[in-house]
């Protein structure tokens, strides 16, 4: 040993000996799918709450705390790339700053300052994935916790069908390691995308990623949810479609003269006989009650379109506006079942506008990546899903959800100046 090495402090010779970059990045890939997993609210949600809300459970409460510091580390580990993700995408920082400064006129200030954390918390997570993660890393490592949660339902419905299988109301649907079959429905719709979107940016593993697509898919059927079974035509229709225009641009002419086609097919129809439309596809002309919610909570919104009633507020004040809401329909609303009806409750008209402009941008990035860069078919087909889910879903943004979670990481990697110059 050379004096030198003698003389070499402890600490020293204890971080040469530490693990290096590489397991690093593991464990970093290994933090984002046990995030994801539970952001999905998947097992925890149906054992801590199986009311159906978390914020019934303090266990669920406290365990985002650990999640939200980690997060943050992990951003202020690499600042440069945290601020040049936060530079990019100042809209949406701007819809999370005023859901949290909706406090100062909300009709619950506690539930929308906690709720408004929250959010700001886990959009925090979707920023870190953007600024951390290759496109190509990320649809993997969220591809890879679809497997997971796929597999886990399955094995939930078949071993343990009393939590797995719905025996009430719907009974004989699956519901997996979900409160619910649609929320099971939903999220094996977005794994159908995420397993396409895999086997083009993952190509020797392609017949793997298919077939966990296959079983994304036959889960959407189990869960007998149909606006998820129609989420994931659309997202599949979205897939192939990219695929045909980038065999040329006669493709390309053909499927937006087809899609144009079909749209305005289906708007004429909806216009003429729109009863008999929704009674094809199993549905009432309400939408099983909904277009009543709306029309109560429109009136609702008309008393304060400026700004709103806070964010997550409104169904939190009992003896607030959901009173006479609740009463007109005779039943306990829990939700707006339509997420730009929710935004408008929650910061109003210009909330809505801000919020349209956040997810037109990210879907007219998506569009204009059709020709390039295999990220397209998660990132538009996501965000497409997204989109239809919101006319009947509280889905846009909502704290401590999965949905929002990568919408934010999506969004954020489309708005990157250098992902736009150099496809990963």
């Amino acid at each position: 040993m050379s004096p030198i090495a003698a003389r070499e402090p402890l600490f020293l010779s204890v971080l040469r000996q530490a693990p290096g970059l590489r397991s690093v990045r593991f464990v970093e890939a290994g933090f984002t799918v046990l995030a994801l997993y539970l952001f999905s609210q998947a097992l925890i949600g149906p054992i801590f709450a199986p009311s159906g809300s978390d914020e019934t459970s303090v266990v669920l409460r406290l365990m985002w705390l650990p999640i939200y510091a980690v997060a943050v580390v992990l951003m202020l580990a690499r600042p440069g790339a945290a601020l040049r993700t936060l530079g990019t995408n100042l809209p949406l920082l701007a819809l999370i700053g005023l859901m949290a400064v909706s406090v100062m006129w909300s009709v619950a200030p506690d539930t929308t300052i906690r709720r408004a954390f929250a959010l700001a918390m886990s959009a925090s997570f979707g920023l870190w994935m953007a600024s951390r993660w290759s496109w190509r890393e990320m649809i993997l490592l969220i591809a890879t916790t679809f497997v997971l949660l796929g597999l886990s339902s399955a094995a939930m419905a078949i071993a343990v069908p009393s939590i797995g299988v719905d025996h009430a109301v719907h009974a004989g649907a699956w519901k997996g390691v979900f409160w619910e079959k649609n929320t099971l429905g939903a999220m094996m719709a977005w794994g159908a995308v995420s397993g396409y979107a895999a086997s083009r940016v993952d190509p020797k593993h392609w017949l793997f990623w298919m077939g966990c697509a296959a079983m994304c898919v036959a889960l959407v059927l189990l869960s007998t949810s149909k606006t998820a079974l129609l989420s994931c035509l659309l997202g599949t229709g979205i897939v192939i479609g990219i695929a045909l225009c980038r065999r040329g641009f006669g493709f390309a002419s053909l499927m937006i003269f087809l899609g144009l086609t079909v749209g305005i097919t289906i708007a004429t129809i909806m216009l003429i006989a729109p009863v008999e439309a929704l009674q094809a596809l199993g549905r009432d002309a309400t939408l099983t009650g909904r277009t009543d919610i709306w029309g109560v909570l429109i009136e609702e919104i008309r008393t304060v379109p400026w700004t709103g009633y806070g964010y997550m507020a409104f169904w939190t004040a009992e003896n607030g506006p959901v009173f006479w809401v609740r009463q007109a329909t005779h039943w306990d609303v829990p939700t707006a079942h339509n997420g730009w009806i929710e935004i408008a409750l929650a910061i109003g008209v210009p909330g809505v506008v801000l919020t349209a402009m956040v997810y037109l941008h990210a879907f007219l990035r998506a569009v204009g990546r059709i020709f390039r860069g295999p990220e397209t078919y998660w990132a538009l087909a996501f965000i497409a899903m997204v989109l239809l889910v919101s006319i009947s879903e509280s889905n846009l943004v909502h704290q401590n959800s999965l949905g929002w979670v990568l919408f934010v990481a999506t969004s954020a990697k489309l708005a990157a100046r250098r992902d736009r110059r150099s496809q990963d």
